[in-house]
């Protein structure tokens, strides 16, 4: 397999894989899940369990990360989050590790749902502060990549739709955010890919964050993200003001929103109803503030 090459997963390899690594779930019936994401491809096992196969090699370290972090995240969190019970190997032409977690019901949270519920984002707000309170040392890299990272791949996507939201109003959000003054406290957790995708709702309410593949410790302006995704003004002023948030990471988080909702219409838009919805409105809400 060449380099960025997606393996090919179905469902027989996934019973091949935890029949032979984890026998003890062999005889447990075994579903595809959809929509999954663009990370990984998810089987229901059983009632109770879910296994997660990497698509791309950019994946490949969440199984990892989650088995170490989740069990001792949880305890700490308000919602709750994935518990991974194995880590399986590279077998049978898969090249990489993959996991078995807890199924966790509930349905993806949407904007038309939650983006008028205060306590909503009242509970966001709390799951973040939690998390920045969360005191352990992650011992290794865990810092992600800085905004400035993105800044060729946002001013290209600028230039592309920039007759669709004013190359006027992106251009000067994103100038601001990467001018903004850093984060100068201790570094504190992150989710780092938090956004209306990732979090469960049951009976209309919040109930669980998923996929963590890129939790980190550092700058949490990333995760303001969901403020851009999920709420409307009103409740993105509530969320704001049970976090705390200064103006300086205000305005970073409103330049990672603009960064990766142009990296997704630019990529998807024209090919996915649903993303082209999801991401003009995360670009004009972070374009609002």
């Amino acid at each position: 397999m060449t380099l960025g090459t997606s393996p090919a997963i179905d469902a027989a390899l996934a019973r091949r894989l935890v029949g032979t690594q984890f026998p003890r779930w062999a005889g447990l019936p075994l579903r595809r899940h959809e929509p999954a994401g663009s990370d990984h491809v998810i089987f229901r096992l059983g009632e109770h369990l879910s296994v997660r196969l990497p698509r791309h090699d950019g994946a490949i370290g969440q199984a990892a990360k989650e088995a170490e972090w989740l069990h001792r995240l949880a305890p700490h969190l308000p919602l709750a989050v994935p518990e991974p019970v194995a880590v399986g190997e590279a077998a049978f032409g898969y090249p990489w590790p993959w996991s078995v977690s807890r199924w966790l019901d509930g349905e993806v949270a949407s904007f038309d749902a939650l983006s008028g519920s205060h306590e909503a984002a009242g509970v966001l707000a709390g799951f973040l502060a939690a998390l920045h309170r969360f005191d352990a040392d992650p011992a290794g890299d865990l810092g992600g990549r800085p905004l400035a990272a993105r800044d060729a791949a946002t001013r290209a996507a600028i230039a592309k739709v920039g007759h669709t939201f004013g190359s006027a109003a992106m251009t000067g959000l994103w100038d601001a955010a990467l001018a903004a003054p850093g984060w100068d406290r201790p570094p504190v957790w992150f989710h780092g890919d938090f956004h209306t995708g990732n979090l469960l709702t049951r009976s209309g309410r919040l109930s669980a964050v998923i996929d963590f593949g890129e939790l980190g410790f550092g700058d949490p302006a990333g995760d303001l993200i969901i403020a851009f995704t999920l709420m409307s003004p009103g409740t993105r002023a509530t969320f704001r003001a049970a976090l705390g948030v200064d103006d300086a990471t205000w305005t970073r988080g409103r330049g990672w929103a603009l960064a990766t909702g142009l990296n997704a219409y630019v990529r998807y838009a024209a090919v996915n109803p649903r993303v082209a919805e999801q991401t003009t409105r995360q670009i004009s809400q972070a374009l609002a503030g």
